[in-house]
């Protein structure tokens, strides 16, 4: 009863296991007989002067003195003389009067900044130059303590 009542399916089924075993054997027996491409020396890469990864050792000629001091690992700190003045100019460019808030272009960075009828210490309409500080405000940068520019 053996081979004889087995469908074409199933010798395919079965040619295909015995492929598959045959060439997984092969490989091992590759493996194990020397084929010893991949060593320690053939996987180290070396970084160059310009921070490109290549396989030849760097010229220990060419090495370049680095002092410890100049090698900066945080955030370097602010100098107190370029601290922005917090007093800025702008232009205010929208101003909803039924809402009670508008935009104001800052002057010199060319942001729009939001700015509520509340800030306002003069009267002030769209189009007037206007001095204003920004605060962080709940979604974003917001004008404050607003005043005409005569």
């Amino acid at each position: 009863m053996g081979r004889s009542q087995e469908s074409f399916n199933k010798k395919e089924v079965r040619k295909k296991k015995e492929k598959k075993r045959l060439d997984k054997e092969k490989k091992r027996l590759a493996r194990k007989d020397g084929d010893k491409k991949n060593t320690l020396d053939d996987m180290i890469a070396y970084v160059d002067e310009n921070g490109r990864l290549t396989d030849t050792p760097p010229d220990p000629a060419s090495k370049k003195k680095t002092k410890v001091e100049d090698i900066e690992i945080s955030i370097p700190k602010q100098d107190d003389t370029m601290k922005a003045d917090p007093i800025r100019r702008g232009k205010l460019t929208f101003f909803n009067d039924s809402k009670g808030y508008g935009f104001i272009r800052d002057s010199e960075t060319q942001d729009s900044v939001f700015v509520h009828i509340n800030e306002f210490q003069d009267d002030i309409m769209e189009g007037n130059v206007v001095s204003f500080e920004v605060e962080k405000g709940l979604k974003g940068p917001a004008a404050v303590r607003v005043k005409l520019v005569k």
